[in-house]
């Protein structure tokens, strides 16, 4: 992918065109492509996902996302401030992604509609870069559509959209159907709803759940999702832990059927460094080099 290639929205202000370009082949390696490693889930589920049956005791140690992004082929690394605010002095070379909300999963969706505030803004985040002089290239939010507090949650991600354009980063708009009103949350027409609200909103990539649904081939009915888009580059999310082919044969069908990459968590850090790195290299050689899952498999054994 050249610099030409790149779609720059008309919110990116002239003086940061250039800047939006070099962001975006940054965290796309040129391919257009995002290899999104998500380490947000410390606040998203708790210590669940870093500690328990199944997962290797390297994972208990937060520090552990950082070894994994400053080791394995990824476009960008996702979490919160205040951990890259405690890791990101010894780990320079990673580039990263800031998550501007975050929720717990306590309080069930049965029990509230789901909500998810702004932690910091951009002026904060800034600032933050400026003092500590971090590869900070862009920024992620959540948006639960169906819940009673949606209207909320598109304010605060539109406003998130037009000031981080107009400082040249990367909007990534996680967009999860969910709530009482919601029946299915891997509905295809519905996910491809929410696509397109993300397409609205301006964002530049639009995490979604790879939709389901009984009798009909996910990588079909996902199809919609990627229309529904337009120029919002769709990502799936990667889901609980699955074994290794059954992971990678997904991932390659969401490629093969339009996906413009993956944001991989629980897959990559719930294993040793060794194989968690391993995972990486095996996501960027699907997500990136576009090899087969019969090729990726046997550089993995």
């Amino acid at each position: 992918m050249e610099k030409e290639d790149v779609i720059v929205p008309l919110d990116v202000p002239k003086d940061k065109r250039n800047k939006f370009i070099e962001n975006y082949l940054k965290i796309t390696l040129n391919s257009g492509r995002l290899m999104l490693f998500a380490g947000d889930q410390k606040i998203e589920h708790l210590n669940s996902d870093f500690y328990g049956n199944g997962i290797h005791p390297d994972d208990s140690d937060p520090e552990h996302l950082f070894r994994i992004a400053s080791k394995a082929k990824i476009g960008i690394f996702a979490t919160q401030l205040g951990l890259i605010a405690r890791y990101g002095m010894n780990y320079r070379d990673i580039q990263y992604l800031v998550k501007l909300n975050s929720k717990t999963n306590l309080v069930k969706a049965d029990q509230k509609d789901p909500t998810s505030k702004q932690l910091i803004d951009i002026n904060q985040l800034i600032e933050f870069q400026n003092n500590c002089d971090l590869k900070i290239l862009g920024v992620g939010y959540t948006i639960y559509l169906g819940s009673e507090f949606e209207a909320e949650m598109l304010r605060e991600a539109n406003q998130i959209i037009l000031e981080a354009h107009k400082l040249g980063l990367i909007v990534v708009l996680w967009i999860y159907p969910r709530g009482k009103a919601v029946k299915d949350e891997r509905d295809p027409h519905l996910i491809a709803g929410a696509a397109g609200v993300a397409a609205c909103l301006g964002a530049d990539f639009v995490k979604i759940n790879y939709p389901k649904q009984k009798g009909k081939e996910s990588r079909e009915i996902f199809k919609e999702v990627i229309k529904a888009a337009g120029r919002t580059k769709v990502i799936c999310a990667g889901g609980s832990s699955t074994d290794v082919k059954t992971f990678l044969q997904t991932l390659h069908d969401q490629i093969e059927s339009g996906a413009a990459g993956n944001a991989t968590g629980r897959n990559i850090h719930q294993k040793s460094l060794n194989d968690a790195i391993k995972m990486c290299n095996a996501i960027y050689a699907i997500t990136i080099d576009n090899l087969s899952v019969e090729k990726v498999l046997s550089l993995w054994k």
